[in-house]
């Protein structure tokens, strides 16, 4: 297993969010914002379903895993807590997150379950999260130049996102988790994301009044379906997932080494959490 460093993200996140960040476009503004919006309480549920998870391990298991699950919490945290600063922005900008409370309630249900079943549910949204990290991270420009700050949130989230991509897939593995059930979660968590994503989206736009303009909808055909859209070079990716041989680390993560190689003045690497303990966010960011 590859070490996994926890980084300290050099932006100022205090400054404002303009209403188009993204290159001006509606489109892909909302959806990135959407996504934003989901993230803390992803995050969160992320890390504990990876310490759940680790907890019942054997202790020898536990051994093998353990600087895996510090790096994998320290790194999730960090992310939650500035995707929470770049939510108060949106928040400011009259953007009203309803993703957040929806899966609350949902993962509410998830409370005394089997440890393998949160993170079968985690190793399949990481799928999500590690081929959208991978896609982004091959194609920088869907960016833009109009906020460099941004641009370098999403590229390093997504170069941490594809780099601890195997960590609970690993772990479900290790308590003997079952190819059914984790097909079976991950067909309920595509179906879940992908219609809290364009909900989130199109309430973004509504309120952002560029639902119904023709240059939204002309932007949206070409950031998901055209030559080089999200969803026409990730399908395959995501359909990976379904056979019973599947390993994350099957897909490329160069992409993911070479951002973190050639942007080091952007972070500063920072100490490691043991595995239960708390406030590692506060800790992180204290300086």
């Amino acid at each position: 297993m590859s070490e996994l460093i926890v980084r300290r993200l050099l932006v100022d996140m205090e400054a404002p969010i303009a209403r188009h960040w993204c290159d001006g476009d509606p489109f892909r503004t909302a959806f990135l914002n959407a996504l934003s919006m989901s993230f803390p309480v992803g995050e969160q549920f992320f890390i504990d379903a990876v310490r759940g998870g680790f907890k019942a391990l054997p202790e020898q298991a536990q051994q093998r895993f353990q600087a895996q699950v510090q790096g994998f919490v320290g790194q999730e945290a960090t992310h939650r807590r500035l995707h929470g600063l770049y939510n108060d922005h949106l928040a400011q900008l009259g953007m009203v997150n309803g993703w957040a409370p929806r899966s609350q309630a949902r993962l509410k249900q998830l409370e005394g379950a089997d440890p393998r079943h949160p993170l079968a549910i985690t190793a399949a949204y990481e799928h999500f999260t590690a081929i959208f990290a991978t896609w982004l991270l091959e194609h920088p420009g869907v960016l833009g130049k109009q906020d460099p700050r941004l641009a370098t949130l999403w590229l390093w989230h997504s170069a941490e996102e594809a780099e601890h991509r195997t960590v609970a897939f690993d772990l479900y593995q290790a308590l003997d988790g079952s190819h059914e059930w984790r097909i079976r979660w991950f067909r309920r968590v595509s179906y879940g994301f992908l219609l809290d994503a364009l909900r989130q989206t199109l309430d973004n736009l509504r309120r952002d009044g560029t639902l119904w303009q023709w240059r939204t909808w002309a932007g949206a055909g070409r950031f998901l379906f055209g030559r080089d859209g999200l969803i026409r070079n990730t399908f395959g990716a995501w359909r990976d997932y379904f056979r019973r041989d599947f390993h994350p680390a099957q897909h490329d993560a160069s992409a993911s080494a070479a951002w973190l190689e050639a942007n080091e003045r952007q972070y500063v690497p920072v100490g490691r959490q043991v595995p239960g303990q708390t406030g590692l966010a506060a800790q992180q960011h204290r300086g």
